[in-house]
């Protein structure tokens, strides 16, 4: 990663990210073509009961995306308008995968946009390969003993081992 004037950069990708996914990989490089740079919002989130601390998925996106100097990754907590207005973005960017996503995402993009007027969702379709991928079945297929190399990139698939490890 490298220095970003950080004032140019208007879009957003939150998330918890627990784990990273190639999907989240994806979607984070092709919404840096459409919009330059993008800010990696790495939510806490109390309500979710997360495997990775925020200071370890903060980690792993960085160590992920090292090579990529459009990215910058923080950890946010509280509203998402409101993180957006301190940081100066004014998009949203959320992955759909399935139908079930844009019910939900839609409906979250309705609120923030009464919360904010100002504030646009852009919605983007993850590349086929990754449309049933997710840190839910990520996590799940690797404390099952199942292979994650081809789901997330090394560093994660690294940490996510040590993980499942040390929870037996």
């Amino acid at each position: 990663m490298t220095d970003i004037d950080e004032s140019t950069i208007n879009s957003i990708y939150p998330g918890t990210f627990d784990p990273l996914t190639n999907g989240h990989i994806d979607l984070i490089k092709r919404a840096c073509s459409i919009f330059g740079h993008v800010l990696v919002g790495v939510a806490t989130r109390p309500d979710k009961n997360t495997l990775f601390s925020i200071e370890e998925r903060v980690a792993m996106i960085e160590e992920a995306l090292v090579n990529d100097n459009r990215v910058i990754v923080k950890p946010f907590d509280g509203l998402l308008v409101e993180y957006m207005k301190r940081q100066g973005a004014n998009v949203i960017i959320r992955g759909i995968r399935v139908l079930s996503d844009f019910e939900y995402e839609f409906q979250m993009a309705l609120m923030n946009k009464r919360l904010d007027p100002l504030i646009e969702t852009f919605f983007l379709v993850p590349d086929e390969t990754y449309t049933y991928l997710s840190s839910r079945l990520v996590k799940e297929v690797a404390f099952l003993g199942g292979s994650v190399r081809e789901l997330v990139p090394p560093n994660v698939e690294k940490r996510l081992l040590e993980k499942v490890k040390n929870r037996r």
